[in-house]
């Protein structure tokens, strides 16, 4: 999935495809929201970080308890590779 997907589909079909992603897919997204908010000017950040709120509610949701700890560890591990 692309940086530009995921930022310019509409946020209602981002949060229905969400539900169908394998956890890669989902933590891949957050990864590149989270380069895409680094990116941007202040003033435009607020799509990007809805978007990432979406997607940690996701990730709450599978992982319930764990906040974004699979997450970071899912990002330390392809950070070694």
């Amino acid at each position: 999935m692309s940086e530009n997907q995921i930022l310019s589909e509409p946020v209602d079909d981002l949060a229905r495809r969400l539900a169908s992603m394998i956890d890669d897919e989902v933590f891949a997204a957050m990864e590149l929201l989270e380069i895409a908010s680094e990116e941007r000017k202040r003033e435009d950040l607020d799509d990007v970080l809805s978007r990432i709120a979406l997607i940690e509610s996701e990730i709450e949701r599978r992982y319930p308890g764990q906040l974004l700890i699979p997450y970071r560890e899912w990002k330390e591990g392809n950070a070694r590779h």
